[in-house]
């Protein structure tokens, strides 16, 4: 798959190391051009402008921060067909609460209409995913059956197991259960231990 990567921060390097190891084509895209040069060297992939990253590739990792999210998208200009992957979470005041209104994933969608979004590996911290542990489960939320077909082989690609979690009106959930686990695991708890083992 041709992936392109938008963003030189720590969720692009490590899910962007782990598809290249994968054997998939990379290209990458930033705000930053010496970051975006350095990222694409680690990974063994190309550069290029947002929009021409976009025109160039199949899917789309959409890691950049919440607030530049519109701009990017805007520069990408149109995504017919592509597969976007949102991995963002929004921040409220404390850092840790989305803030009120729409989430994320919808506006996500409606700035993207061409496009396929499915919300994704938005759960953990970037550490997490430096090396996720095997058994870790990776919901996903999107309407588009071949779009999550192609983010389950990026999940499994990571070492992961996709969980369908239901279509993107369902996306709040996991932004909402993000700003919860990931507060706790700021302070220092074990998010995971908040839910029962299956029996």
């Amino acid at each position: 798959m041709r992936i392109g990567i938008f963003g030189t921060g720590g969720m692009a390097d490590a899910l962007g190391t782990h598809w290249a190891r994968a054997g998939h084509e990379l290209l990458v895209s930033g705000r930053d051009a010496e970051k975006a040069a350095a990222l694409a060297k680690r990974l063994g992939a190309r550069t290029g402008t947002w929009r021409e990253v976009a025109s160039s590739v199949d899917a789309v990792l959409l890691a950049v921060p919440a607030d530049a999210v519109f701009e990017v998208l805007a520069a990408a200009g149109p995504l017919h067909g592509k597969v976007l992957v949102d991995c963002t979470n929004q921040p409220g005041p404390t850092g840790t609460e989305p803030p009120p209104g729409k989430p994320v994933a919808t506006r996500i969608a409606a700035a993207a209409p061409d496009a396929h979004v499915v919300k994704a590996f938005n759960l953990a911290p970037t550490e997490v995913w430096l090396k996720p542990p095997r058994a870790l489960a990776v919901p996903l939320c999107g309407d588009d059956p071949a779009a999550l077909d192609a983010v389950r082989t990026l999940v499994r690609d990571v070492g992961c197991t996709p969980v369908l979690g239901g279509g993107l009106d369902r996306a709040h959930l996991l932004e909402a259960t993000a700003a919860f686990a990931i507060g706790l695991w700021f302070a220092g708890e074990d998010a995971q231990a908040i839910l029962a083992p299956v029996s």
